[in-house]
């Protein structure tokens, strides 16, 4: 690959001074505005299940059964959490798993430390003890409406320690966990604790227990870098998010991008997927290819077959090979 600077490059790393320079608006999935207007968040609306997809998804709210939902990078799978979510009208709230996560991370936490330093009584413990996400979920005072269920997203759970899916069982099974901290203080017994939870909302906790009411709907995301233990899929129902098709395809870009890019650009969706039959690629590496070469206005002076050699070959490399 050569360094001839092309029309559509900002920085051409030949020295020259550009400080006029104008950038088009980045893609709907790397805006940060704030949350209310935040596009990213709204993930939801350009979901489209895979086929099969909403048997499994409504099972799962029916049976209040979490879904582990299984599958490469790329296929959906934290989206269908956010959509779920998005046309329900339910709040969200999202878990991130990484490999020291233990289950205490999604309850609660209690900053000892902080109160110690404060030199404040029992009496205010609560002050210091914030919700995680799972605890959130599962609190009814969190809900809008008695009716109503909060969505948790565990993502990527496969990254977890070895223990944490065993140690989720009794919570998911039960729907209720205690706060030992809340539990030994005998000067709380009978008495109504408020703690704040992951949404920035202060509960009641009483009796340093939480029970909920309505459980949550449990999307549980996994790459498949791991097997789980037979007791804990036992209460799961799974889905597997299969790699999206040229109609789907055409949909997602469609959802992201408009009809009018979409059908511009459909032979990039061909060539992906031909390239995706011998090659490990995520729809999100299509979705970067299609908006580069649209907001970069780069096809204008260059046929589809440097395209496809200059632009698409970079941007789809294979995601099992560095």
């Amino acid at each position: 690959m050569n360094n001839e600077i092309e029309d559509w490059f900002i920085f051409k790393g030949n020295g020259e001074k550009n400080e006029n320079f104008t950038l088009p608006d980045p893609p709907s999935w790397r805006q940060f505005t704030p949350e209310d207007v935040n596009p990213r968040l709204n993930r939801g609306k350009n979901f489209i299940p895979p086929k099969g997809s909403l048997r499994l998804i409504n099972a799962a709210l029916y049976l209040r059964r979490p879904l582990l939902v299984t599958g490469k990078p790329g296929t959906g799978k934290t989206s269908l959490a956010y959509a779920v979510a998005e046309e329900l009208g339910l709040k969200l709230l999202r878990w991130n798993i990484g490999t020291r996560t233990t289950l205490k991370d999604g309850l609660y936490r209690y900053d000892a430390i902080a109160r110690a330093q404060d030199g404040k009584g029992i009496e205010s413990i609560g002050e210091y003890i914030q919700l995680g996400p799972l605890g959130s979920a599962l609190s009814p005072d969190t809900l809008e409406t008695p009716t109503k269920l909060n969505v948790l997203l565990v993502d990527e759970i496969d990254k977890s320690d070895i223990d944490l899916p065993n140690d989720l069982l009794h919570v998911l099974e039960e729907g209720r966990f205690d706060i030992p901290e809340l539990k030994r203080a005998k000067e709380l017994v009978n008495k109504d604790v408020t703690v704040t939870t992951a949404l920035n909302k202060e509960v009641k906790v009483i009796n340093g227990e939480i029970i909920c009411k309505q459980f949550p709907f449990v999307v549980m995301t996994s790459n498949g870098e791991r097997d789980f233990p037979p007791a804990f899929l036992r209460r799961c129902l799974r889905l597997k998010m299969e790699e999206p098709e040229l109609e789907n395809l055409r949909q997602i870009v469609a959802s992201y991008l408009g009809d009018e890019i979409q059908m511009k650009y459909d032979w990039i969706i061909r060539k992906f997927i031909e390239q995706r039959n011998s090659k490990f690629l995520a729809t999100d590496q299509l979705l970067n290819a299609v908006h580069l070469i649209s907001e970069g206005n780069i096809d204008g002076s260059k046929n589809r077959d440097e395209l496809a050699e200059q632009i698409l070959e970079p941007i789809l490399k294979p995601l099992d090979k560095s």
